[in-house]
């Protein structure tokens, strides 16, 4: 899978995931930092990118504004930490199939998670 992390999602998470064999773009690198999320989008777009995030914003608009988009992830935690962001990271990676991204929206929240448009397994 090629993800592409928010600039508020934490960089070890590149460790974790090209680790795994993912292919790994930072937005802070692609000089995306401050950038308006339509900017973050259409960056993602043209990488074949899942965008990691904790921007609840992406959750809301992103199937609205983009349906053609590859994916987003938002973790979205009453109190974020690195590793509590990572725990989210590593369950979303074994749990959550990469046909399973396209098009859809995640939100992973503290005890539980779901998906939009929904997959068939339903949120838990």
């Amino acid at each position: 899978m090629t993800f592409l992390l928010d600039e508020n999602f934490p960089k070890t998470a590149a460790g974790v995931l090209t680790r795994s064999g993912h292919v790994v773009h930072d937005s802070r690198l692609l000089g995306l930092q401050g950038a308006d999320d339509v900017l973050v989008v259409r960056a993602a777009v043209e990488l074949g990118a899942t965008i990691l995030t904790t921007d609840r914003d992406f959750y809301h608009t992103l199937p609205h504004l983009f349906p053609g988009h590859f994916g987003v992830v938002v973790v979205a935690l009453r109190r974020p930490s690195r590793v509590a962001i990572l725990e989210r990271l590593h369950w979303f990676l074994a749990n959550i199939s990469e046909a399973d991204l396209r098009g859809r929206a995640f939100q992973l929240r503290d005890r539980s998670w779901v998906a939009c448009p929904p997959i068939a397994s339903g949120a838990g």
